[in-house]
């Protein structure tokens, strides 16, 4: 039978092959000549270099292909090692076949066929498969496994074709280092950079971006790299809106790319983030050239507006779309923020300020004198920067001096100190691959390897964040970057932090543990968004590709670039050198650990200790307000817009931190006591984490609301159920509630105030939408009734106290339990009893639930915990893939048709039986031990 993959229309595997019981075709394009491909090709003893499936020679290597040749051997198939004997039995200029026999009976027939295509080579293997294994209910899953790994080798022949005329045919080598190159490895080959100081309204941001672009085709040497573009992706433009940008450009170029991508409408971590997407797309090998593009044409349409000029730029009929938007279009501000009239980065970030400088414990002078010198080194860098905005260099006392060209917008903010947003700028990159980087001819003393890339958000809300001065993103994404190329931030030479206000650089610094102000690493290459300018989304195209001429200069040096979004909200991260990596690309999604949050409160009555404050001032120099966060008591936080005179005179007058407030009902704010006081600690998290060796116990801590859910527990319990997925050493995961109740689930007078425990990814009580892979196992004391029950029933197993009870009362209130109560209890119970529950609403006893099976183990009171993790124990004593294959199983079985389900639970099945952990399993069993799991 055929292998599920299609065969191209184009293309029919050969007589021999076809009567194999299973076929398996793939085809890749390579830029080398047939002539030199089949070289390489023909060269059996390179097969290690390309064969994926390769494990060892058994007896010589094989060497020049010819008919009769034989040689043996070890492969991988799914993991097991298995022998097979060769031989040739076709070698001619176009067409090569090797035939293999193997274990159990297994039969191979490995068929290449190359056709010219162009000055290139078009090289398809078509692979027949026989033998009692393969017409078994594990062929399918043999034949999945054979087709993805010939696919993969396939490319990388490709690649390894490719000519490089300093070494051996196929031979990929990094020449400084003499490593052997993946020739799927991203490198950036040419970067383009453009500065428009004098408004023209003939070019929008496109025609910018593709003279950026053709620029960067310049620098890599190679006339027409543009037009071979497979994809091209675009930071969506602020100053002028395209509904695919990347089409327009791509257009421009002629260019005809399989995939335009735009990024998200706001969000200056898009550069970075488009940088990371590009070089996860060539790495797959979905694409061999990637362009990266951003332009703003903000003082043009500066210029327009003050002129009444009518540009006539491009406008795209309302059905174009891009083939994706990569990033989040999440508003930025909760309602709290918004009242404030915190939607403008400046004020943000200019609070944020505040809260960097106490807890650094400085007074104003000093922290400005501080943010002054950061600024001022930033703007000796902008002045050796021939494409910044304002290439200027500042002293310190000039930044810091306030006046009629450096007014103050906002405390303790001059203009001087403030992104410059109202700029012409654009940037170009082009990602290719390695091998065809070499093919083209670039030298490689322009190549930039990607290593690696990061991706992560904070608390989306600035006032909910437990310190305002922190970012534990960007401290995630520096650790997982800097593992992934196993270094430390001491061997990074060259940082770009993105600059918009020091607050953010002060910051990013902190968590990254590099020093503010080290003339020898300073903390930009490019001068900051205040003087190289702050092109809209897409300052981090100019961070990268100045970044590259950098490390151009300083071979084997590292850079690390970031990028962000709205107030240090969305971040990206990436590091960059002339040296190869040590292991293939990957684009990292860390997941950032839970951190204590405060309630953000529009309305309050009652003292607080002022944490941060701004003071916006208008044109002409005048305060106009203040802007202030205040911490009540129970940890909550206050944010409050004021025009008070008064209050607006002693802000500007004095230092408020720390000084104590009182709020009105009419949201009136006065100064009650100007002494210096300790700011209240966040309140407890209302999710706790505990870790029992490979066991994860989550405890939902609102014993005072029964462990009601609202939503920032249920954003938190997300975040704590995706971390434990992501977590390669936590196995099973017990969840159960603090004071002696599991839940009531979700907090209905939160909800009668218009906040539902719903969260975006996971949904309902922020984990009942989507299925968790790995055991989840529910510990209940007291009631689990209404959302409390669907949170149980979220488990996979249930240990109950015996004098717990169950139910969905939602009938009891005009509701209906669909956070999937009623859903899984169809699922698990017997009609009758699962109808008894929905339509009469009444409890249930555990001891009745154990009896039909819902509940797996009973413990007495206050003891659920402990029966629970005892479970959780006997679970994780077993092999992981077996687990993670039976759970599988049984979640997905109900939907198999009936003449399918064998032939589904082996392909499933076949994970786990040909893991190693399966033959360790045996052998451990033959030798009176216990197992030792790898999870492989």
């Amino acid at each position: 039978m055929a292998d599920p993959r299609p065969t191209p229309a184009a293309h029919e595997p050969p007589a021999d092959v076809a009567s194999h019981a299973r076929v398996v075709t793939v085809v890749a394009e390579s830029a080398a000549a047939p002539t030199r491909l089949r070289e390489l090709l023909g060269n059996l003893s390179r097969l290690p270099d390309w064969h994926r499936m390769h494990a060892a020679w058994r007896g010589t290597p094989p060497a020049t292909a010819a008919v009769g040749l034989t040689f043996v051997q070890q492969v991988q198939i799914m993991g097991i090692p298995a022998d097979i004997a060769w031989e040739v039995t076709v070698a001619e200029s176009d067409v090569l076949a090797l035939r293999g026999t193997g274990p159990s009976g297994v039969r191979m027939l490995m068929w290449f066929t190359l056709e010219p295509v162009g000055i290139g080579t078009r090289v398809w293997l078509d692979c027949g498969l026989a033998g009692d294994p393969i017409a078994g209910p594990m062929g399918g899953s043999v034949a999945r496994s054979v087709a993805d790994a010939l696919q993969d080798s396939l490319n990388r022949l490709a690649g390894l074709a490719a000519p490089d005329a300093n070494d051996a045919v196929g031979s990929l080598r990094h020449r400084a280092s003499g490593r052997r190159l993946d020739p799927n490895a991203p490198v950036i080959v040419g970067v383009g950079q453009l500065v428009q100081r004098v408004p023209d309204p003939t070019k929008d941001p496109v025609a910018l971006a593709v003279e950026a672009l053709r620029r960067a085709e310049a620098d890599a040497g190679v006339v027409g790299l543009l037009a071979r573009a497979e994809a091209v992706y675009a930071v969506a433009s602020t100053s002028w809106t395209y509904r695919d940008q990347a089409a327009l450009v791509a257009a421009s170029l002629g260019a005809a790319p399989v995939e335009t991508v735009q990024s998200a409408r706001f969000g200056g971590d898009a550069g970075q983030a488009l940088v990371n997407e590009a070089a996860e797309t060539i790495a797959a090998g979905r694409a061999s050239v990637v362009l990266v593009c951003g332009a703003e044409a903000g003082a043009t349409l500066a210029a327009a507006q003050k002129s009444g000029t009518v540009l006539d730029w491009p406008e795209q009929s309302p059905d174009v779309t891009p083939s994706r938007i990569v990033g989040s279009e999440r508003e930025a501000n909760n309602r709290a923020e918004a009242d404030a009239g915190l939607g403008a980065p400046v004020y943000m970030y200019g609070l944020v300020e505040s809260a960097v400088r106490a807890k650094m414990g400085v007074t104003r002078d000093e922290h400005q004198v501080r943010i002054a010198r950061l600024w001022s080194q930033l703007s000796h860098i902008a002045a050796g920067n021939e494409f910044a905005w304002q290439p200027v260099a500042y002293t310190a006392d000039q930044i810091s001096q306030v006046g009629p060209d450096n007014r103050m917008i906002t405390t303790p903010y001059p203009k001087l100190l403030c992104a410059n947003l109202q700029v012409d700028l654009a940037s170009g990159l082009v990602l290719t691959s390695v091998a065809v980087a070499d093919a083209a001819g670039i030298p490689q003393d322009k190549w930039v390897f990607v290593h690696a890339g990061a991706a992560a958000n904070d608390d989306w809300f600035v006032s909910e964040r437990g310190d305002l001065a922190a970012s534990p993103a960007i401290g995630t994404l520096g650790r997982a970057v800097l593992g992934q190329v196993e270094r430390s931030i001491d061997d990074i030479t060259h940082v770009d932090l993105y600059s918009c206000f020091p607050s953010a650089v002060q910051i990013a610094a902190a968590e990254l543990g590099l020093p503010v102000g080290d003339p020898a690493r300073p903390l930009s290459v490019t001068g900051g968004l205040t003087f190289a300018g702050g092109p809209g989304n897409n300052y981090g195209g100019h961070a990268v590709a100045t970044m590259v001429d950098r490390l151009r200069a300083d071979p084997g040096s590292f850079g690390l670039t970031t990028s962000l979004g709205w107030y240090l909200t969305k971040h990206a991260m990436g590091i960059y050198s002339t040296d190869p990596p040590a292991q293939p690309y990957r684009k990292l999604m860390p997941v950032v650990d839970p951190t204590p949050t405060r309630r953000a409160l529009s309305a309050y009555t009652g003292g607080a200790v002022v944490e941060a404050y701004t003071v916006p001032y208008d044109r002409a120099g005048v305060a106009q307000a203040v802007i202030l966060s205040a911490i009540t008591p129970a940890g909550e936080r206050r944010i409050l817009r004021t025009g008070d005179a008064a209050m607006v005179r002693a802000f500007v007058d004095d230092d408020p931190l720390g000084w104590t407030v009182d709020f009105g009902v009419d949201d009136s704010v006065r100064v009650v006591d100007r002494g210096r006081a300790e700011v209240p600690e966040c309140p407890p998290m209302t999710v706790l984490v505990a870790d029992r060796g490979p066991v994860r116990v989550i405890t939902l801590n609102r014993p005072d609301r029964r462990n009601a859910i609202d939503p920032a527990t249920a954003a938190l319990l997300e975040r704590v159920i995706d971390a434990f997925e992501a977590d390669p050493v936590v196995r099973v995961a017990v969840l159960t509630g603090a004071g002696g109740t599991f839940s009531a689930g979700m907090d209905l007078k939160a909800a009668a105030a218009g906040r539902f425990a719903i969260t975006e990814r996971r949904g309902p009580l922020g984990i009942a939408a989507v299925p968790i892979v790995k055991p989840v196992i529910a510990a209940v004391e007291g009631h689990a009734l209404a959302g409390g029950c669907e949170l149980a029933l979220v488990a996979d197993l249930i240990v109950a106290s015996r004098e717990s009870e169950f139910g969905i009362p939602e009938p009891k209130r005009g509701l209906v339990a669909a956070a999937g109560g009623v859903l899984r209890l169809s699922r698990r119970l017997p009609r009758n009893v699962a109808m008894e529950l929905a339509l009469t609403g009444d409890p249930m006893p555990a001891p009745r639930l154990a009896e039909l099976g819902l509940v797996n183990r009973l413990a007495d009171a206050g003891k659920a915990l402990d029966v629970a993790v005892e479970l959780a124990e006997k679970i994780v004593a077993n092999a992981p893939i077996s687990v993670a294959v039976s759970k599988q199983i049984i979640e997905e079985a109900p939907g198999w048709p009936p003449d399918e389900e064998f032939r589904r639970q082996s392909e499933l099945a076949a994970r786990a039986v040909l893991s190693a952990d399966a033959r360790e399993g045996v052998a451990a069993f033959a030798e009176h031990r216990d197992p030792v799991w790898s999870g492989r």
